[in-house]
């Protein structure tokens, strides 16, 4: 059987995959790898025992009777950079996007370059520190001129994972295009910045998402992509008429490969970005940390009522409790004008829990609460685009209560609960498709629920 071999890393779970030429997953792995720490003594992934478990897990797979292995890509996140020498030998820990940014070397830079106004327009990139991951390398460069001399390319994580492989360093547009400072979405280029510091000399010529390089062997090896960028290709190429992806988990991220609009400095600093897919087009993004505000708010109501955490996976969406609560909140739940300072705060942070009679009431005003922020934040992508459909995956997907609720904020919208086996990898699977699948792709694999408003 022939496969591809897709190795999906996360900040927390390592994963790889074999799709057949179905796209069906046909043999997995998975591990939580042990942290190391940088030079500061913060926490960061430990390059050299990824590197290990995934050339372990390679050799492996080509041991597998089973399955002839015709191609690999990789799916990663973001904003982490690798730093080579001409010898391909790592130069420094993979610096975690967490880590606090110096502020004397920020206000510097953005004071150089314009103001950071005018700069996080120009880049489609919020101001956020190290997860720009360019400012990275500026920080390298600034704080340690001996190892910056040294360095011959810096890698984006998902193009250094091709190059343990192909000995072939690139870039890649899906890493560049994500808040990293690095790329003028005016321009569709390099902003001077790089050329002025002396960076832009040791970035690896762009290769293109859907391109390989072939190995000895005969194995297509893809260059790698951003996993937000790649969780969307799925849908890019299942749907045509425009669409929103909500893809929900401790970020709710609201993507919409139809608004082509530049980002604005209001909507940058809304939690609002431009991603480039792998075909080089853009993708407004607008994020809301609601994952993690529903597993706060849950632990406070589990404490309140006296029930376990998880309680809330028995509650389904009931009309009465919402009425009722309406009418007692005497509020406009999906107000016409923006009103920012909403997701700022989830309202029901500020709400008592002693005014609720049991806990199947206070849990239906947490999701009105979540749904009214989530309306706020992803009409900061629909803004003025003619979007047909909203597709909402991961966690709150398969919660009753917020998808009713978002299906009624958005009546003009047909509103869809997505399930699809592991997304940011099927997608890189299917960018290299037409390298090592004689197969058409098939229109089955995502799987959809409508809901009514």
């Amino acid at each position: 059987m022939n496969v591809v071999a897709i190795f999906d890393i996360g900040k927390t779970n390592k994963k790889v995959f074999l799709f057949n030429e179905n796209y069906k997953i046909v043999w997995e792995k998975s591990v939580n790898l042990d942290e190391t720490t940088d030079e500061d003594g913060f926490p960061c992934e430990d390059i050299e025992v990824l590197k290990n478990w995934i050339l372990d897990r390679l050799s492996e797979i080509k041991e597998l009777k089973d399955y002839v292995l015709k191609a690999i890509n990789f799916s990663t996140y973001g904003a982490s950079f690798v730093y080579i020498d001409e010898n391909g030998k790592v130069l420094t820990p993979l610096y975690n996007y967490l880590k606090d940014y110096p502020e004397d070397l920020k206000s510097n830079f953005y004071e150089k370059y314009k103001g950071e106004k005018k700069f996080a327009v120009k880049t489609a990139s919020p101001v956020l520190g190290s997860l720009n991951s360019g400012m990275q390398i500026y920080r390298l460069k600034e704080e340690k001129p001996e190892i910056f001399e040294k360095v011959k390319y810096c890698l984006h994580l998902p193009q250094f994972l091709s190059f343990l492989l192909t000995n072939e360093a690139y870039a890649d547009i899906t890493s560049i295009g994500c808040h990293t400072n690095m790329w003028n979405f005016k321009k569709m280029k390099y902003h001077r910045w790089l050329k002025e510091e002396n960076i832009e000399e040791k970035i690896p010529p762009i290769h293109f998402g859907k391109d390989v390089i072939m190995t000895r062997e005969n194995i297509a090896i893809g260059v790698g992509l951003h996993d937000s960028s790649s969780a969307i290709i799925p849908y890019t190429i299942n749907f045509t008429e425009p669409f929103v992806l909500l893809s929900t988990g401790t970020w709710s991220i609201s993507l919409n490969p139809f608004n082509n609009k530049p980002l604005t400095f209001d909507e940058s600093q809304n939690d609002c970005l431009c991603y480039l897919q792998y075909t080089e087009k853009p993708v407004k993004a607008a994020r809301l940390f609601a994952g993690n505000e529903h597993e706060v708010q849950t632990k406070r109501l589990a404490e309140h009522f006296n029930v376990p955490v998880d309680t809330y996976k028995e509650v389904y969406f009931d009309k009465k409790i919402v009425a009722n609560l309406r009418a007692l909140n005497f509020q406009i739940i999906y107000p016409k004008k923006y009103n920012f300072d909403i997701l700022n705060e989830c309202p029901f942070q500020k709400r008592d829990l002693s005014n609720y009679k049991d806990y199947e009431t206070a849990y239906h005003q947490l999701m009105l609460d979540l749904v009214e922020q989530q309306v706020f934040s992803t009409n900061l992508v629909i803004h003025n685009s003619p979007v047909k459909k909203i597709f909402v995956d991961g966690g709150f997907s398969k919660n009753s209560i917020y998808m009713n609720l978002l299906a009624e904020a958005f009546p003009d919208v047909e509103v869809y609960a997505a399930s699809m086996a592991q997304a940011s990898a099927l997608g890189a699977a299917l960018a290299i498709h037409q390298n090592w699948n004689p197969k058409p792709i098939q229109n089955d694999l995502i799987d959809l629920k409508f809901y009514k408003h």
